[in-house]
């Protein structure tokens, strides 16, 4: 029997809070020849544990300038957790340029490039035809990646992430202490648990769309940090 072949993933949006942790899940877990992360200032893993046999790269680019890297999209699958909030962004122009027009670009050099995967971490709520400007965004990104054609296509709706951020978000203060009176699909989750999912469809290629909500991320979390077989419920 063969051994099956190690692919190379493309990690958008590392230094974040879901990207931050499903890089260390992907470094470790060994079902990867390259890890390969683009960045705006350098990355080092610091502390990480890497499988043997598992290279990682870091590439500091500009991201309004993503066509000019073309040749690091030539990978298997590319995983998306790029996301910012207006607020940190300054104006709905720029956050639109974050959460929509960068992760397009990619997915799009991606596909050219032979990736047969694209896994995006998008947002509960998400619809292009919502009056709320952030879940328009989130909406018509995942339209718009659904147009491109790639075998497999894994869309993760989480809500508000819990987890340790640099900075403070008040929505995410207040959903970590009340998010028990929430129901189940507006509780929080944590962050490790939706780059469990992330890594779990990564490891395992199939065809299709797919979309997985807030509440069958958090079922994951049951699983966390033994995330290493356990498959996230549907």
């Amino acid at each position: 029997m063969t051994k099956k072949a190690r692919r190379d993933v493309l990690l958008l949006g590392a230094t974040g809070l879901v990207g931050g942790e499903c890089l260390s899940l992907l470094l470790a877990d060994g079902s990867f020849h390259r890890v390969v992360t683009l960045t705006r200032r350098a990355l080092t893993p610091a502390g990480a544990q890497i499988a043997p046999g598992t290279v990682f790269e870091n590439h500091v680019i500009d991201f309004s300038a993503l066509s000019l890297n073309a040749g690091l999209f030539e990978v298997n699958l590319v995983i998306s957790c790029l996301g910012t909030t207006i607020k940190k962004a300054g104006s709905e122009q720029n956050f639109r340029r974050v959460d929509f027009d960068f992760p397009l670009e990619a997915a799009r050099l991606a596909r050219d490039g032979g990736a047969s995967q694209f896994l995006l971490v998008s947002s509960l709520g998400a619809d292009p035809g919502s009056r709320i400007f952030y879940n328009r965004v989130k909406g018509e990104l995942e339209d718009a990646l659904i147009g491109l054609g790639f075998r497999q296509l894994t869309i993760l709706r989480p809500s508000l992430l819990a987890g340790e951020r640099r900075e403070f978000r008040l929505g995410e203060e207040i959903g970590k202490r009340l998010g028990f009176l929430f129901p189940a699909r507006f509780r929080p989750v944590e962050a490790r648990a939706v780059a469990a999912c992330l890594l779990d469809r990564a490891r395992r290629p199939r065809s299709g769309l797919e979309t997985i909500e807030s509440a069958s991320i958090a079922a994951f979390e049951k699983s966390v940090p033994g995330v290493s077989r356990r498959e996230c419920p549907r």
